[in-house]
């Protein structure tokens, strides 16, 4: 498949209290904004937050999934972190390509998360290397 400048696709999942909970079990991410409510509710977030990375995982579920697909691996990714994502938050993950290299099976990313109100969450841009088709 021929990628080109502008070519998009996105991904949406609700972050729940199982995503949060796997995370931590898969990683160990024990910060109490994360797992002690009681704690999170005192802080500047008013309550439990995931991890940034945990949402930011959803880019590299797009972009291995969606665009450009299967096989995709990442060669980089830059990330900025621009407001918290709750429990029950759904996230939507888009990809679009800002550019193509001609010599190898490159791409450019800007990679974007936003929540259910359409409000940026994180971005970022991503370069990655593609399989070509046979």
């Amino acid at each position: 498949m021929k990628f080109k400048v502008g070519d998009a696709a996105s991904y949406s999942q609700t972050i729940s209290e199982a995503s949060i909970a796997m995370f931590v079990g898969a990683v160990g991410d024990t910060n109490p904004l994360h797992v002690d409510e009681e704690y999170a509710r005192k802080s500047r977030f008013g309550g439990r937050i995931a991890q940034g990375i945990l949402v930011a995982g959803l880019i590299s579920t797009c972009i291995g999934t969606k665009l450009p697909g299967v096989g995709a691996v990442y060669l980089g990714q830059s990330l900025k972190f621009l407001r918290p994502t709750h429990v029950g938050d759904t996230i939507t993950a888009t990809v679009t390509v800002t550019a193509v290299r001609e010599d190898k099976p490159i791409l450019t990313l800007q990679t974007v998360c936003t929540n259910q109100r359409g409000e940026r969450v994180i971005e970022g841009e991503a370069t990655v290397l593609y399989e070509e088709p046979v």
